[in-house]
């Protein structure tokens, strides 16, 4: 209790601590937060928004700022006051942890950011340092809910998560269209969040009782020119699956090699990774895009918060379509919701009782399937699920499960020479 609320009066007579003591038991809510609310409740909450919006990944992270760009809006109609502040991490972890000290400098009382692996890992770092709420929007690698921060929240799967659910819907696409491939090839990015799924794949598979082999791993960097060494010797494998971790640069590229090389496998699936499903895969590569598979959670097309987010979306960006960004603006969305939720119950934007809100955090008003969000004591969200989203008619499809379903899964996929 500061000294200024020890000294205030009410009808000039000073509050005594007995008094005191009395008022907090019987707002017993504060117990929770371990002070009263500082604020009062027409204070505005700020969240610094970071993300890769130039850079090697500025595409994605240009996606996502659409779902910070109209969450203001959309949480003002459901009763909640945010304000935005945006800093770009240039691609960069260096420049992501000093843009994450400028926005709490900046008066930021929580951070959204940053998806990226790599680049939020720093700005974890600088925000257990300086005791700030950090709220994941897409970063996966295991680590950044394993190492014991306490200000770190994270409603994205973990890479263990991703490849789990992945292989596990992968075996549901088998079993719904009867073909199953023996042996696989594994491509990937050789980034944090390459490694940390590839990392994953090595300890999971052995215990997944995966109907095929993964005859060989392929690293890449992300930032080479063209993948047509790595993707010549995947075809020299043999392999009837392609097994992938991309983002869109790199996913453009691989399947352009793949045409180019006439390699044509039975499918190209990822185990929860971006690039396969976003809208510059579709402009680029055209007919060559349709029937790539990505298994990854997926945002429910009847929920409310759905409807809204994709009203306001189209309001503001009506020569897009929503669907080629819809994964990013909604976990985006969400991580700000998420803060904006513990806000409001807190009362308050002070950083020990947002902390606490958050960890109390149980919300089902949201667009992502699954049930509602909640963190364990690490911080992570367990209960996100995954859904398999196939490329039909250049539009990211439901297939399975069977239930939500919107198509029916096309599996091995037509040759790049019979596509209409």
């Amino acid at each position: 209790m500061t000294n200024d609320h020890k000294n205030r009066s009410t009808g000039g007579l000073a509050l005594n601590r007995r008094t005191l003591g009395q008022a907090a038991i019987a707002g017993g809510v504060l117990a929770g937060f371990g002070r009263a609310p500082v604020f009062a409740q027409d204070t505005t909450l700020k969240v610094g928004v970071l993300l890769p919006r130039s850079g090697l990944l500025a595409q994605a992270g240009q996606a996502c700022q659409r779902g910070a760009d109209i969450a203001p809006a959309v949480l003002s109609e459901l009763g909640y006051k945010v304000e935005v502040l945006s800093a770009d991490t240039e691609s960069n972890a260096d420049v992501a942890r000093s843009r994450t000290e400028k926005l709490i400098n900046d008066g930021a009382h929580v951070i959204v950011g940053a998806f990226d692996s790599g680049q939020t890992a720093a700005a974890a770092q600088v925000c257990e340092q300086r005791g700030v709420p950090l709220v994941m929007n897409i970063a996966a690698a295991d680590k950044l809910t394993e190492q014991g921060y306490k200000t770190v929240f994270r409603n994205f799967p973990t890479s263990t998560m991703l490849v789990s659910n992945g292989m596990s819907l992968m075996k549901d696409l088998f079993a719904a269209t009867g073909t199953t491939p023996k042996t696989a090839v594994f491509l990937h990015a050789n980034d944090t969040f390459g490694m940390a799924n590839k990392a994953a794949i090595d300890a999971l598979f052995p215990k997944l009782d995966m109907p095929f082999q993964i005859v060989e791993s392929i690293s890449y960097d992300p930032k080479a020119q063209d993948l047509a060494v790595e993707v010549a010797k995947a075809k020299g494998t043999g392999a009837e699956l392609a097994i992938v971790t991309t983002r869109a640069n790199d996913a453009i590229m691989m399947v352009r090699e793949m045409v180019k090389q006439r390699w044509e496998p039975k499918g190209i699936v990822s185990p929860g990774s971006p690039g396969l499903y976003d809208e510059q895969f579709y402009k680029v590569l055209g007919k060559y895009a349709d029937y790539a598979i990505t298994n990854l959670p997926w945002y429910d097309p009847k929920a409310a918060m759905t409807k809204r987010v994709e009203a306001a979306f189209k309001k503001q960006f009506p020569n897009d379509r929503f669907e080629g960004y819809a994964f990013n603006v909604a976990f985006t969305f969400e991580a700000i919701l998420i803060a904006a939720d513990a806000f409001k119950r807190a009362g308050t934007a002070e950083a020990s009782a947002m902390l606490a809100a958050l960890r109390q955090t149980n919300l089902s008003d949201k667009l992502m399937v699954g049930p509602a969000i909640t963190f364990d004591d690490k911080g992570q969200n367990t209960n996100l699920i995954s859904a398999c989203i196939q490329n039909h008619k250049l539009r990211p499809t439901v297939v399975l499960p069977k239930a939500s379903a919107e198509a029916d899964p096309v599996f091995p996929m037509p040759g790049w020479g019979k596509r209409a």
